[in-house]
């Protein structure tokens, strides 16, 4: 396969795919770099982890998002990768790639900012990580997310079916239970921060509050910013005084609450019995209208 088919394979990727090679090719870079330079991956990889302290935070800001694509042990990845696929398929089929990269991006800060703020609150913590780095806040951030927000769906694993908000639960109190015996406190820290912020969005979206419109508005000017301007080669010669198109306008509008009002149907369907409680169509609508 060549690279301009393997670059077309990852442009017409959805963002969970596109997510999973990310941090994979990150995680191949940092581990055969630190083979080749004979240094650890931590020292390679050190202006992109989170550090503790706050003052070393300010002078390297970014790494508040970029610790989250950074892994140096497999099975680390392995599982963050894993979880995220497999979560990361329900809330694809309710909400579009940008929420979902909106819910991925906040969970890893919220992660991290609780992380640095319980490491300079705590002093017992300065005994365990140095820094932080991984996705698992952002991935928590997911899972919770879709666990609050459709908590009666289902999962078959093995011969059980579990609904989603169990598994929440599980989650969440684990890692708990493990902070005052774990040598890795701060990342399970970091764990919280991603589901504290996955359930409040949840919890405000079903309210009809979109706390994450703002960082969404951020990534549309930073697109843009980056978007090369094109302009058209064409030249218009001549604009009607009068719109023709406003009838038009008007009926597409009108076709469109029938939809809305069906996609609003299903969620409220979801919601009270589960996806698993979709009928085949159902399904098919809803990813259609996800697409749109």
């Amino acid at each position: 396969m060549t690279t301009n088919n393997l670059a077309y394979q990852f442009k017409t990727a959805n963002i969970i795919i596109r997510l999973i090679v990310i941090n994979t090719a990150l995680y191949l870079f940092a581990t055969l770099g630190s083979w080749i330079f004979k240094i650890s991956p931590g020292v390679l990889m050190e202006w992109f982890v989170l550090p503790v302290d706050s003052g070393s935070l300010l002078l390297q800001f970014w790494s508040l998002l970029t610790y989250s694509f950074l892994h140096f042990d497999f099975w680390h990845i392995f599982w963050n990768m894993l979880v995220l696929y497999w979560f990361g398929q329900y809330v694809l089929n309710l909400f579009t790639e940008k929420r979902f990269l909106t819910i991925y991006l906040l969970g890893a800060i919220c992660g991290g900012l609780l992380f640095v703020l319980a490491y300079n609150l705590f002093p017992v913590l300065n005994n365990t990580l140095a820094y932080l780095i991984g996705a698992s806040a952002a991935v928590r951030a997911i899972m919770i997310f879709i666990a609050a927000y459709t908590p009666n769906s289902e999962v078959r694993i093995f011969v059980f079916n579990i609904k989603l908000w169990q598994i929440g639960v599980f989650v969440v109190l684990s890692d708990l239970i493990q902070i005052p015996t774990s040598g890795n406190a701060g990342g399970l820290i970091a764990h919280l921060g991603g589901a504290i912020f996955g359930y409040v969005y949840a919890v405000q979206l079903k309210k009809g509050s979109d706390i994450g419109t703002w960082f969404e508005k951020i990534m549309d000017s930073l697109t843009n910013v980056f978007k090369p301007n094109k302009k058209s080669p064409l030249r218009t010669v001549h604009k009607s005084k009068t719109n023709k198109k406003t009838p038009k306008a008007r009926t597409t509008s009108s076709a469109k609450n029938p939809t809305q009002k069906q996609i609003d149907a299903i969620l409220d369907k979801i919601s009270k019995s589960g996806y698993d409680s979709l009928t085949k169509e159902e399904k098919d609508f809803l990813f259609k209208a996800g697409k749109e």
